[in-house]
């Protein structure tokens, strides 16, 4: 004779209706979401390899664009893709599809199958698919922040810019990639509420976890206005599915100070064998998130992090002299395009600042062999500067050319990166007053 765990009993027995309503509607909206966006792709990383949300391809696009188009009179054609946000109006309309389409599953699903007494098997399903789905999300995040590549330390461009320039997600960045220990550990926390949620004995840890590192970023999104607000809300909702069965232990342990049971996960299948199986297979498949993760950012860091290629003239250098076809350019109140700076960090791009403190960048083409440079204005592709480089003495630079159809010549000195204090403060476990500048 079968024995059934707490859990189980609980799901055998006959649910309420509101309890298999709610189910119904939970399974088709969220089932629904995970498969629209970029949580069904996690599950599968592969590095260089980007695969595309399936929302954004063939007849669900069209029905976005349509929606998006007579009922809520949007402009088209709507961003979808290569944006970098997750809070485009194409992703709100979307959700709108998906909650409007999961109503109607669940009315469908309601009627026809208003006999069944409860869900206890699909239940079982559904839940491993959501726990693999909030596992991949949180390894993906996870890994990015653990090797600091998601907020990379401030960049050159960034030490020299007025505070008041920033974003507030700018400032959030920046703030969070100044402590890479504080993002490694942030990491690390999403890595293990995943891993903890793919092996079933400890999936409610991993969920609470989750759950707490979710309203965390779902707070820094909402207060910082980072376009991820739509998504980690849906990290919290999925959070709290997995943690439903238990919810009422918890309340009772944390809130009544009252003894709970102790928590039993729902078996895959009845027999010991299959369950072992189907245990290594939850185990393979944390492995390879792991893995691929691991290797993905890894190799992103050597390419966009902290190994990354820099320029052949890496720093920040201090226009000292400044020419135009033979003249000085003296520095006057009004003179706000004038170069004060040049900054040269990524290999493929540098930036002038003016002395307003704005910044104008240029795509940099080096011919290190000729030590000559070609720069061409991004906003303008058709404005192109061409110089020679020399350098008399590890800190001076000397730049001669055309730019603006004027005959150029820069005199540069490269600055003390030291004085910077966000890069030679560094850490003290003593301080007699505080160091708040």
């Amino acid at each position: 004779m079968e024995t059934l765990t707490v859990t189980e009993q609980c799901l055998a027995t006959p649910w309420k209706v509101l309890t298999r309503i709610s189910f119904r509607l939970c399974c088709a909206y969220f089932g629904l979401y995970c498969l629209a966006n970029q949580i069904i792709t996690s599950l599968f990383p592969i590095p260089k390899v980007d695969i595309p949300d399936p929302s954004t391809l063939g007849v669900v696009r069209q029905i976005v664009f349509w929606t998006a188009a007579h009922v809520f009179h949007a402009k088209l054609p709507l961003v979808y893709s290569n944006s970098g946000s997750g809070d485009k109006t194409f992703d709100w309309v979307l959700d709108f599809c998906l909650l409007i389409l999961a109503l109607l599953i669940s009315v469908i699903w309601s009627i026809l199958d208003r006999r069944r007494e409860n869900y206890r098997t699909f239940y079982k399903w559904f839940r491993i698919f959501i726990r693999f789905a909030l596992a991949g999300q949180m390894m993906t995040y996870g890994f990015a922040k653990a090797i600091p590549l998601q907020m990379p330390f401030p960049f050159l461009t960034q030490l020299v810019e007025p505070f008041g320039n920033f974003s507030p997600m700018g400032v959030l960045w920046s703030f969070v990639g100044a402590s890479p220990a504080y993002e490694t550990f942030t990491g690390c926390a999403e890595i293990l509420g995943g891993l903890l949620l793919i092996v079933p004995r400890t999936t409610m840890l991993g969920a609470l976890i989750c759950l707490a590192d979710m309203i965390q970023i779902f707070t820094l999104n909402m207060t910082y206005d980072v376009p991820v607000k739509l998504l980690s809300f849906h990290l919290i909702l999925l959070s709290l599915f997995i943690l439903s069965p238990d919810l009422q232990r918890l309340v009772r342990f944390f809130f009544m100070n009252r003894a709970t049971e102790p928590s039993s996960h729902v078996r895959m299948f009845e027999s010991q064998r299959a369950n072992r199986i189907g245990l290594a297979a939850q185990l393979l498949f944390a492995l390879w998130l792991t893995t691929m993760n691991l290797y993905g950012t890894w190799v992103n860091w050597s390419v966009y992090g902290g190994t990354r290629p820099k320029s052949p003239l890496y720093g920040i250098w201090t226009v000292e002299e400044l020419t135009s076809d033979g003249q000085p350019r003296v520095p006057l109140p009004t003179d706000k395009d004038r170069w004060c700076r040049a900054i040269f960090d990524f290999p493929d791009y540098m930036a002038f600042q003016r002395i307003d403190g704005t910044l104008a960048y240029y795509g940099a083409n080096f011919d290190t062999k000729h030590s000559s440079v070609a720069f061409t204005n991004n906003r303008n592709p058709k404005q192109k500067a061409s110089f020679t480089y020399q350098r008399p003495a590890p800190d001076q630079l000397t730049l001669d050319g055309e730019m603006d159809s004027h005959k150029v010549h820069m005199q540069l000195r490269l600055v003390d990166q030291k004085q910077f204090l966000l890069l030679s403060r560094g850490f003290h476990w003593i301080q007699e007053y505080p160091f708040n500048r």
